[in-house]
């Protein structure tokens, strides 16, 4: 059989998996800095857990789990084969008790509920782990790829908000990649469904309007049209709609009128830029098309992409918004919180077409240290040890030494990407028994002393 990985899934080199960890270290450093602490989630959570949180087609997008042993003959006597069911979905959630998580934060959210006596509010966690969807595999999407989140829950001060967006600020800074960071408000777009007599379907218009970018406008109004929403409700959207595809907000504002759900979300937006322009964000714009498509969100909500007059990659590489209520859904009822999550997989995309990464990640090792002697083993092993000692990363070559094949633990270390190699003298009583150089070709062997090998590659 011809070994094979499931589609939407990839194996990782370790060059790749020293680029990734460049990523999560530095997301990881500035959550941190911040004063978020770490949680883990299960893999895995009751089906139950996730449905229904997502939307429908978020909830077709999950990854199931079948049960355990043979679950037809568990089944009830006399309970009719999937050919026989109105709606399958029946017959899933008696064979599937449990599915692979969809995103962080709704197993989040039942972790704040489930040991909510052990935590003080509010509650700022932050969450590195994989997640998986079911999704059709392209460019910059997968089936399974890491989240790297951040939530503050407990709290509902719009002064989190602008946490958030200064934390993605820093983190993309440090990481050299241009982006620009949109916000919007869900309390808006829910004000303007009120006023066009369409209040129970915000949901629906969010999730139309946030496939602009990947549909265009006329897809928008077919998807519209398709949802069931009238002519004169369609035709309002196109005219608030520009030739770019994005809601022109002055329009909306001009010739809408306002309710209160309305005024309640243009405030909370402007409350965000007043702060976040006396923080010097200068990335920051508000866009009225941005909907983001998850059913959970209330407020606030954010969209991170790359310049796009310096890169070529047009999916969202950070998201993330308000929910009020998410809580509630597992029995703690009035817990505001908001989060952000980072898409490492899409970064390390945009870093890789930009050439961001730092040359001396590349090396995880910076020293290899030869194996020119069989009675010099000891004193190389404990040379090894001396690097370490000094925080230099540093590895012993392991087979045996053989003159003919001098070259081949050079050879190593070139493909290895390691900078130096450190020769041992026979003769440890001399004051300079170390012979060094690096693997590039710049510069000859020299003859050093201990602190002298520290201090060169250091």
């Amino acid at each position: 059989m011809k070994p094979s990985i499931p589609k939407g899934t990839r194996d990782f080199s370790p060059q790749e998996m020293v680029k990734r960890n460049y990523i999560f270290d530095t997301i990881r450093k500035v959550y941190q800095s911040y004063g978020y602490q770490p949680i883990e989630t299960p893999a895995f959570e009751n089906s139950e857990t996730l449905m229904g949180k997502y939307g429908e087609e978020g909830d077709r997008l999950i990854f199931k789990i079948l049960n355990s042993g043979n679950y037809i003959d568990d089944l009830p006597p006399g309970f009719p084969m999937p050919s026989k069911f109105e709606d399958n979905r029946q017959f899933t959630r008696l064979i599937s008790e449990k599915a692979l998580r969809y995103d962080l934060t709704v197993p989040f959210a039942r972790y704040v509920v489930q040991h909510r006596n052990d935590i003080t509010f509010p509650f700022k966690r932050y969450q590195i782990q994989p997640v998986w969807r079911a999704d059709r595999p392209q460019k910059g999407r997968y089936r399974e790829f890491y989240q790297c989140d951040a939530d503050v829950i407990g709290s509902d001060s719009l002064l989190n908000e602008v946490e958030l967006i200064q934390i993605i600020d820093e983190v993309f800074t440090k990481l050299g990649v241009p982006v620009i960071i949109k916000i919007n408000n869900r309390k808006i777009l829910q004000g303007i469904a009120e006023l066009i007599d369409a209040p129970d379907r915000m949901i629906d218009i969010a999730v139309a309007i946030d496939k602009i970018d990947k549909i265009g406008i006329e897809g928008v109004m077919e998807e519209l049209k398709e949802k069931k929403f009238t002519t004169v409700q369609i035709n309002f959207f196109r005219s608030l709609l520009t030739e770019e595809g994005k809601l022109n907000f002055f329009t909306a504002y001009s010739s809408l009128g306002f309710n209160q759900k309305l005024q309640v979300g243009i405030d909370e937006v402007e409350k965000i830029f007043s702060t976040i322009n006396k923080s010097k964000i200068n990335k920051v714009e508000f866009e009225l098309s941005l909907a983001r498509g998850l059913n959970y969100y209330t407020g606030t909500i954010i969209e991170v992409k790359a310049d796009p007059s310096k890169s070529t990659f047009t999916s969202s590489i950070c998201g993330g918004g308000r929910y009020d209520d998410l809580t509630g859904i597992f029995g703690l009822p009035d817990v505001s919180g908001v989060g952000i999550s980072f898409g490492a997989d899409r970064i390390y995309d945009v870093i890789e077409e930009l050439g961001l990464f730092p040359k001396e990640i590349e090396a995880t090792t910076k020293v290899l240290v030869l194996n020119n002697s069989e009675k010099l083993i000891t004193q190389c092993l404990h040379l090894v040890k001396l690097l370490h000692d000094e925080k230099i990363s540093a590895q012993f070559y392991p087979d045996d030494f053989n003159p003919k094949k001098g070259g081949k633990q050079i050879d190593y270390a070139s493909k290895m990407g390691i900078p130096f190699v450190v020769s041992i003298n026979e003769d440890q009583l001399i004051d300079k028994p170390y012979k060094v150089k690096r693997v590039d070709g710049q510069g000859q062997w020299q003859t050093v002393s201990l602190d002298e090998l520290i201090s060169m590659i250091k």
